[in-house]
């Protein structure tokens, strides 16, 4: 193995450290400080968001004031002497100016020289999806400055580099896109529960823990969904059964096709509560145990519309005192009974229900409500 080349236990060290931080955010400390060691740097810094008009930016960074703890600080400096580089390519800062052009910087005046640092080695990295990030580790004065050894060692780890903020990116991206999902199927009033291979609860959303916790209808026993009556156990364990088939590689066609939908009789009397149970799809090569295998979705038909006040009223130009009105109707009150909860005069609820007719074009309550069940007003934030 060669002087340029890494060893294998500094490299394995880094290229893990890198995957780890891909999956874990709170883990790029770690990979920075495996970096600002290997390349003898006092600072090892990743800046992931450029400033812009009205927002700072943002980077993270390790040195030797915060040992390998890693610390996020807003980034403003847009006007530095290493903007805009070629993308990928690993530059020292002797590539771009003689030491005396260095220390006559604003930049390295007011920024760098107060916190000594003067040697500078980087590269701005490209991603498919978050545009450039910068990649910096520096030297004190006193240190040698950057090699073009220590530049080769650095282009060989670019590409993981490289590869683990891209993963990272497209974790991040699908987390946040699922946690958005999830919220938007709770303020629709839908309860989720996903199973494992063996039939044990996962995870639930908050609407179907308290639908859970009423243990009326459904209930969970040894960790596992049950129903309230034998009967309606035994269709609900034969939907969850065939959707574990269905959920593998190759399940029967018939199952396939077969119903998957059920009601399910509550001991209180209430309405039915509507379930309904799909398999989540698997690919042979990601199959284990404790993986997500079914996910039952469960409704509450008597539960009530938790629209975002403020997007109703936005919707339909109503007044305050008319969106109040309008959510106790969505919500299955009657005019009078909307009017009682809502501490006002039956006249007053009569001549609010005239103006909401007025402005949303309907001419019955009926109608008003359906319209506010299926508004988008239930997909914004509850307020």
């Amino acid at each position: 193995m060669s002087d340029i080349e890494l060893g294998l236990p500094e490299y394995d060290a880094i290229v893990s450290a890198l995957y780890d931080a891909s999956l874990d955010s709170r883990r790029w400390g770690e990979a920075l400080e495996l970096f600002r060691v290997l390349f003898q740097a006092n600072y090892a810094t990743l800046i992931l968001r450029s400033p812009e008009e009205g927002n700072l930016g943002m980077m993270i960074a390790v040195g030797v004031e915060g040992g390998d703890k890693v610390t996020y600080l807003p980034y403003g400096h847009s006007m530095t002497p290493f903007a805009n580089q070629p993308a990928d390519k690993v530059f020292l800062m002797q590539d771009l100016m003689t030491e005396a052009e260095w220390r006559r910087t604003a930049y390295y005046q007011h920024w760098c020289e107060p916190v000594d640092v003067f040697h500078v080695m980087g590269v701005d990295i490209s991603t498919p999806d978050a545009g450039k990030l910068r990649f910096r580790l520096t030297r004190p004065e006193s240190a040698p400055r950057f090699s073009d050894l220590d530049r080769k060692r650095c282009e060989a780890l670019l590409p993981h580099l490289r590869r683990a903020l891209h993963i990272h990116n497209l974790l991040d991206r699908s987390e946040s896109l699922g946690s958005l999902y999830s919220q938007a199927i709770g303020r629709l009033s839908v309860g989720t529960i996903v199973l494992d291979d063996s039939g044990r609860v996962l995870e639930q959303n908050l609407i179907a823990r308290e639908l859970l916790e009423a243990s009326d209808g459904l209930k969970l026993v040894g960790g596992k969904l049950e129903a309230s009556y034998p009967s309606d156990n035994r269709e609900l364990q034969t939907l969850i059964r065939n959707a574990f088939v269905r959920q593998r590689p190759g399940g029967s066609d018939a199952l396939m096709a077969a119903a998957s939908a059920m009601s399910v009789s509550r001991p209180s009397g209430q309405v039915s509560l509507g379930v309904v149970v799909e398999p989540v799809p698997s690919q042979e090569w990601a199959e284990g145990k404790g993986q997500p295998s079914v996910l039952v979705y469960i409704r509450d038909a008597t539960g009530k519309l938790l629209a975002s006040t403020a997007a109703a009223k936005q919707l339909f130009n109503l007044t305050p005192a008319e969106t109040a009105l309008a959510m106790e109707l969505a919500n299955g009150l009657s005019l009078e009974e909307a009017a009682e909860e809502l501490n006002i005069r039956r006249n007053t609820a009569r001549a609010h229900l005239r103006s909401i007719f007025s402005k949303t074009g309907v001419r019955r309550q009926t109608e008003l409500v359906r319209i506010m069940l299926n508004s988008v007003a239930a997909l914004s934030h509850k307020q």
